[in-house]
């Protein structure tokens, strides 16, 4: 979910005729917001017959299955290494196990929808955490006012006007921290394992399989097996994990290889409008006018927080 999720940096510029894929790129953008547009109605759908971490442990296992999957195919080995696994734990726990932890807790008191709209607020997170964190990305005045644009949108959404009356603060909050968490690990990532000599798939391969382990060992401390086997949210739980979390990353990839990274981001501004659509129309999920109004400013604000100024001719 978002374009800052759980992923190592995916390269940029443009891949070889040879190697681009069969399928036009448009289509696959389409096919990508669809899958992170959904994974908020998944994540529900699971949290409706398992515990949380519960939800986040299929999720991850069903996602590293599909990449080991594509690393043997490819052939690929995971990185080597003492520091790079020490990274890649970080990255995993940053990038994966917390944030996806934290939306299925979230997602037992607030709709999808606004998790969702939540979710869009991750490039407001990391341009404010821009500010201080990276010295080398200073923001312009048009990037300032789109941070302040976007959080204006998130009190839109939430409806401060009034109080936030009705809103759950506790399952927002966390849905907003799992957003943070995004550009958190990112800056993480960015300092620590950019321009590593192991391939990206290499490296998702390993902080998808750490973040599994770390939701392995929390999972039955804090949560019982289930007395019942829920049938739906079990398929909800793979759904979420071979498609939003292993198959979604591949088609990042991709994309980014081909078109650019800049293009690639734009996933992220059809992501809430999706997970919107399918909690409303799916889920029979409240919708008020602030939602649609608020999350419309969020996405503007985050689009000018990734706007650079023109190179001088």
């Amino acid at each position: 979910m978002s374009s800052v999720t759980a992923t190592t940096p995916a390269p940029a510029g443009t891949a070889p005729a040879s190697a681009r894929p069969r399928l036009d790129w448009r289509l696959r953008f389409g096919a990508l917001s669809l899958i992170w547009g959904f994974s908020f109605l998944l994540i529900k759908v699971g949290t409706q017959g398992y515990a949380p971490f519960q939800v986040t442990f299929g999720r991850l296992a069903f996602g590293t299955a599909v990449l080991a999957v594509a690393m043997a195919v490819r052939r690929e080995r995971l990185p080597r290494g003492a520091r790079t696994w020490g990274h890649l734990a970080v990255a995993g726990f940053l990038l994966n196990a917390l944030p996806f932890s934290l939306f299925a807790f979230a997602e037992l008191t607030i709709p999808s929808t606004l998790a969702g709209i939540c979710n869009a607020t991750s490039p407001l997170w990391g341009m404010a955490l821009s500010l201080v964190a990276l010295s080398e990305d200073r923001p312009t005045r048009v990037r300032v006012a789109g941070l302040g644009l976007g959080f204006l949108g998130v009190l839109t959404v939430l409806g401060a006007w009034q109080g936030f009356e009705g809103l759950d603060a506790r399952g927002t909050a966390l849905a907003l921290l799992a957003s943070l968490s995004y550009p958190v690990g990112w800056i993480y990532v960015r300092r620590t394992l950019a321009g590593s000599s192991h391939s990206n798939l290499s490296l998702t391969g390993g902080q998808l399989l750490l973040a599994t382990v770390q939701l392995a060992v929390v999972t039955p401390l804090f949560t019982t097996l289930p007395t019942t086997l829920a049938v739906g949210p079990l398929l909800a739980i793979a759904a979420l994990g071979m498609l939003g979390t292993g198959l979604a990353v591949l088609v990042q990839y991709g994309l980014v290889a081909e078109v650019g990274p800049t293009t690639g981001q734009m996933v992220t501004y059809f992501v809430p409008v999706i997970a919107a659509a399918a909690g409303i129309t799916l889920l029979d999920e409240p919708l008020t006018w602030s939602t649609p109004i608020g999350a419309a400013i969020v996405l503007a604000g985050a689009a000018l927080t990734q706007a650079r100024p023109k190179p001088p001719a």
